[in-house]
């Protein structure tokens, strides 16, 4: 078990060493500059930074990060529900998975390489339109940068496979763990900074003593804090929470010996899908800002360009001032809206991915277990069906408030102060951190009792 541990570690070490390698192309201070200005006015660039762990802030060669392998998973198992040949090869076992594994692999690659270019694309047209010289980028420099950012994606892709093999939680979902929390130790740092700075006056403790923090700041920290306990407490009773089914199964006699008459259960979880449907709403949200940035930055004078910017780009803190200087308009509310009402579309798509009641429905029946009062085969699949969308019903809604916290904080202290906070609650990394933490620890868990299961015998 220790052995597991230290070698998960020594990854997730090389992991970060890694994202602090530069991409090999001239003078990378011009381009972090580009990043810069990306991340500011796009949404989808700050996200791209979140699941990279700073990789497109230091732009260094995990700048594509896992994202290639992610899509390539998701594609791979939308086709496997459609094509006949991948479905029956899905269920084919182990030898099935891992042909079905080799294939997300290979189609990484490619995935790699084309978001490589328009990464490299997109941060040149940015640089460019940022700075008076031409950068004279050779065609040698695309190849050597795109091969490298290429074999940054594959080398993570492998290290989280790598850290799936120890039996302690999925490796993929553990990076983006890793790069969320990597940032932790510079936002707490700019906390701090803020915390102390007594310019504006001391904390006077009922006038016993006085503290040498902000006052205004202390109370807005404090408030966060019982905010963010409440919230983790909910994410969790949200991500434990399933239903129920008893599963009967038929006796049966051959020869001398029963079979069945026995029960079991089986659980489905209120969210089945998890984290997914934030992340698929966050960028397609995100995809239109970014491309009216480029279109911005090829031709300046585009006003649709502008006001689609405008329009999908998050509302928060560092661009309140800029994109609505008259305080909330109507424009506000757009992006919150359609990001509530994707999430919980995203929701019900993916369970019905994942869950597929008909086959369950067909196992059963195969395995002589059914529901009590339900026919089994399609009664049986009905029944599944009705209680998933049942589940489905509160779980996206509630998904929905989760991922819309950083709204609903920042428009409380617009119509309060007159301003965001600037500290929003970030539900979609705190449901990350939250879901693949607990999994996690399930795993680590299982894995111990394993070791430990002769001494509970004695």
């Amino acid at each position: 078990m220790l052995k597991r541990i230290m070698i998960i570690l020594g990854l997730i070490i090389v992991y970060r060493f890694m994202s602090h390698i530069p991409v090999p192309l001239g003078d990378a201070s011009t381009f972090k500059e580009a990043v810069e200005n990306l991340l500011e006015k796009s949404d989808f660039g700050s996200f791209l930074n979140l699941v990279s762990g700073g990789g497109l802030t230091s732009f260094s060669i995990l700048l594509v990060g896992i994202s290639p392998y992610i899509t390539s998973s998701i594609v791979v198992q939308l086709f496997s529900k459609s094509i006949p040949s991948l479905e029956e090869l899905s269920q084919d076992g182990e030898t099935g998975r891992r042909k079905i594994n080799q294939a997300t692999r290979i189609l990484s690659v490619p995935l790699a390489i084309m978001q490589s270019i328009a990464y490299m694309y997109i941060l040149y047209q940015t640089a460019s339109a940022n700075i008076a010289t031409d950068l004279n980028i050779t065609t040698a420099d695309w190849i050597l940068s795109v091969t490298c950012m290429t074999a940054g994606s594959i080398i993570l892709m492998w290290l989280g496979e790598l850290m799936t093999e120890q039996g302690i939680g999925n490796g993929i979902s553990t990076l983006i763990l890793i790069s969320i929390i990597s940032q932790f130790p510079t936002n707490f740092g700019n906390l701090a900074t803020q915390l102390f700075d007594t310019s504006y006056g001391s904390l006077d403790v009922f006038g016993w003593f006085t503290l040498p923090v902000n006052p205004y700041v202390f109370w807005i920290l404090l408030g966060f804090a019982i905010a963010l306990i409440i919230v983790i407490y909910f994410l969790i009773k949200l991500n434990e929470s399933q239903r129920i089914i008893t599963i009967n199964y038929a006796k049966r006699v051959h020869g001398n010996t029963s079979y069945g008459g026995i029960k079991s259960i089986l659980p489905i979880k209120l969210i089945a899908a998890g984290v997914i449907p934030v992340i698929f709403a966050t960028s397609f949200l995100s995809l239109p800002a970014l491309v009216g940035q480029v279109a911005s930055a090829v031709a300046p004078d585009n006003t649709w360009s502008e006001n689609l910017t405008n329009i999908f780009t998050a509302p928060s803190a560092s661009n309140f001032s800029t994109l609505y200087p008259d305080g909330i308009t109507p424009r506000w509310f757009i992006y919150p809206a359609l990001y509530f009402i994707l999430v919980v579309l995203f929701t019900y798509f993916y369970t019905a991915i994942i869950f597929d009641t008909n086959e369950i429905a067909e196992n059963l029946q195969k395995q002589g277990g059914f529901i009590e009062g339900v026919r089994p085969g399609d009664s049986t699949a009905k029944y599944l069906t009705g209680v998933v969308n049942h589940l489905n019903l509160f779980g996206s809604f509630s998904l929905g408030l989760i991922a819309m916290l950083p709204f609903i904080t920042d428009y409380i202290f617009i119509v309060v102060s007159g301003a965001p906070l600037g500290l929003s609650l970030s539900g979609t990394g705190l449901l990350i951190v939250v879901t693949v933490a607990l999994e996690n620890l399930r795993q680590l868990d299982s894995r111990a009792l394993m070791v430990t299961y002769d001494d509970y015998q004695e």
